[in-house]
């Protein structure tokens, strides 16, 4: 995957965006008095390291604006009280979601024995306490009990529905909701130091729908004790890494990255025709052995007018070729079976 870092936005002006193998974009127009922001029309994903309190959805619309994009949205929901990795989609990278669903996450977390809230985290209402001295070597002993594949019951202040309802308005309301147990996969649980007397930081890499708060709880039922989340960080997201991340105030200053689409797929690399291109987009299939295009092979393009005949099969990364003035246009990803070629994920 390449990402590349935009340049400074001084003088007014923004940064020029470089996208893939485009040319560089302007996301303002420069004016006398100022700038103006144009709209971003293309697909493509920003790494935002989401702050406390703020929604994930708040923190959407707050870089949609920012980008002027016609719409936008995210790969995976953070608590309201919960930081870091939080990738954005822009345009047609909105349809990046169904992809990332089930990618695996890490995290940083905090967690306080000997304290219990209804939320499982300190904005909520001290539910419980409780003077157990807790010490590294107990819960060294207790944390592979919780590693591996599980049943995890979500917390009752979670976006989990309930007959239409999310858990955690029914939960401020007074009512308890009922959840049932999802299957979860903790690849990792462990300890990196106690900070002081009863708090340790944990690290956890977990499968898609675990809920870190829930993981306290747990750990402190196998303690016999309470506790709860001082704080929870994500790291990682897919193969997103919390490094690469911008802080809102710099994408509200235009010192930003966006990661175009075809950055996040190995897949060999086919440049069609934009005759050929229409009909994928219109959903029809197109036979290989009619196609005037390239195929990259290990960083070559090579050219070739009859793509069955290689025995191509598999999924590739599809282009319009490059006419006019105008670079190859990254439209999607493409599958090829039985000598067919059919456009699967549109992306343009």
């Amino acid at each position: 995957m390449t990402n590349i870092k935009t340049g400074q936005n001084n003088n007014k002006t923004s940064p020029s965006l470089y996208f893939g193998s485009n040319q560089p974009t302007n996301l303002t127009d420069n004016q006398e008095n100022g700038t103006k922001p144009c709209k971003f029309t293309q697909g493509g994903i920003i790494l935002l390291n989401k702050p406390r309190h703020l929604s994930s959805n708040t923190a959407v619309n707050i870089v949609k604006r920012a980008v002027s994009a016609s719409k936008a949205g995210h790969l995976g929901t953070l608590d309201v009280e919960a930081e870091g990795l939080l990738p954005i989609t822009l345009n047609s990278a909105t349809r990046l979601f169904d992809m990332f669903l089930h990618k695996d996450k890490e995290y940083l977390t905090t967690i306080k024995f000997g304290e219990e809230r209804d939320t499982f985290d300190l904005e909520g209402k001290i539910t419980r306490t409780d003077d157990k001295i807790i010490t590294a070597e107990q819960i060294q002993a207790v944390l592979p009990l919780l590693q591996g594949k599980q049943k995890q019951l979500p917390p009752a202040y979670s976006a989990k529905k309930i007959d239409g309802r999310k858990a955690y308005d029914l939960a401020r309301e007074g009512k308890a909701p009922i959840l049932q147990p999802k299957e979860v996969t903790v690849y990792d649980f462990s300890l990196i130091k106690q900070l002081s007397q009863n708090i340790f930081q944990f690290k956890i890499a977990c499968s898609s729908g675990t809920y870190v708060r829930a993981l306290c709880r747990d750990l402190a039922e196998k303690l016999s004790t309470c506790a709860v989340c001082v704080d929870i960080i994500r790291t990682k997201c897919g193969f997103f890494d919390i490094h690469d991340a911008e802080t809102l105030e710099e994408i509200k200053a235009g010192n930003f990255t966006i990661i175009s689409p075809d950055m996040l797929f190995d897949f060999e690399k086919i440049v069609i025709q934009q005759t050929i291109a229409d009909k994928l987009l219109n959903g029809q299939f197109v036979k290989t052995s009619l196609l005037d295009c390239s195929l990259s092979q290990t960083g070559l393009l090579k050219q070739t007018s009859a793509l069955d005949d290689e025995g191509l099969s598999g999924e590739y990364r599809i282009y319009t070729a490059a006419n006019d003035g105008k670079q190859a246009q990254f439209i999607g990803i493409g599958q090829i079976a039985d000598g067919l070629l059919k456009l699967t994920l549109r992306l343009n």
